[in-house]
């Protein structure tokens, strides 16, 4: 997320992967704004905060304090004053990743994902992982961070909407199976469209809406997921790529960072250092 006008400093930082990125900010005497900001984003004030106050919204003049929990969806604007110095965690996730972990998590359609915007709340539900993202961050611990955004993900709401379009749960848990018994494997849109008995076109789209990502996305994230699995026994590198059905060990590695901001070999390491 762009910061404007802005001199506050990054005391830390984490990528987690596909946009996805925790950062611990300190500030103070300043003013910031952030205009239509892209993604969700997740914040705990760790220290100070009494002197930072909202400016607009309808959390105008609200101020903080150490353990506030703030919540903006994607896209919402906010304007802040800051008078004394302040130490807060962000987390910041895209809309569609935070969909499919959502749609993954909760077994329920992407649609549902319920990101209300939040200024100043005492949360403990969303401050302990958010507070473990902080310690991640501040440590280079990916492990720690990855359980935490998922507990965060699991602790998110669900609303009731009317659906129109997408799969039925029936269909995606089929689709769901076969991913399961073929990453291993070339995976291509016809194998699911005879599934579903739809084209390929309207597969993609049905699928896009319900799970948030394009279907290429989501096999990406389940050969993500197993390779994790993998990397956990003794296997050499090249033979878990090939397992999870990456081409080559370079490719595994490309998208294996981009998808988690580590490579599998780091990723093993630290699962080693537990």
């Amino acid at each position: 997320m762009k910061v404007p006008r802005s001199r506050q400093r990054a005391a830390a930082t984490l990528d987690l992967g596909g946009g996805r990125g925790v950062t611990v900010w300190e500030n103070r005497h300043d003013r910031v704004s952030y205009e239509a900001p892209r993604g969700h984003a997740f914040s705990l004030y760790l220290a100070g905060g009494t002197g930072t106050r909202r400016l607009d919204g309808a959390g105008a003049g609200a101020s903080g304090w150490p353990g506030a929990v703030c919540v903006f969806p994607d896209g919402q604007p906010s304007e802040w004053e800051i008078t004394t110095p302040h130490r807060f965690a962000h987390l910041y996730l895209p809309d569609d990743r935070l969909r499919a972990d959502f749609a993954r998590t909760h077994d329920c359609d992407a649609r549902r994902l319920d990101v209300p915007e939040i200024t100043f709340a005492d949360m403990p539900h969303l401050a302990a992982p958010l507070a473990a993202l902080a310690r991640a961050a501040s440590a280079g611990d990916v492990l720690l961070a990855d359980t935490a955004l998922s507990e965060i993900v699991a602790r998110l709401g669900a609303r009731k909407v009317p659906l129109r379009g997408g799969l039925s749960p029936h269909i995606l848990r089929r689709i769901d199976e076969w991913i399961e018994a073929h990453l291993d494997e070339a995976i291509r849109l016809s194998d699911f469209a005879a599934l579903a008995a739809l084209s390929p076109f309207h597969l993609h789209r049905m699928f896009r809406a319900s799970r948030g990502i394009p279907l290429h996305a989501w096999i990406t994230e389940r050969r993500i997921d197993r390779a994790k699995s993998l990397l956990r026994g003794t296997d050499p590198v090249l033979e878990v790529a090939l397992a999870c059905g990456f081409s080559s060990q370079s490719h595994f590695t490309r998208t294996f960072k981009s998808g988690t901001g580590t490579t599998p070999a780091a990723w093993r390491t630290a699962i080693k250092g537990q």
